[in-house]
């Protein structure tokens, strides 16, 4: 899944409207929108979105001796 098929989902389970996030987010509509197609959310957005939806954003890898690169 994609980040912008997991927004999309994210809005739904949330029950907002893709626009409403946009705006809560500091974005026009059409901005986010765009962003969403071309698959060029930031990480900085992500946790925009996290914070705006009372979400918690996690984005790591952990290595096979147990480290975790953030």
């Amino acid at each position: 899944m994609t980040t912008s098929e997991q927004i999309r989902v994210l809005c739904v389970r949330s029950g907002i409207s893709l626009s409403e996030l946009a705006r809560r987010i500091d974005q026009t509509p059409q901005n986010f929108n765009a962003k969403l197609k071309r698959n060029t959310i930031t990480q900085d957005e992500l946790i925009q979105i996290a914070k705006a939806l009372n979400a918690t954003y996690e984005q790591y890898f952990i290595l096979s001796n147990g480290d975790k690169v953030e």
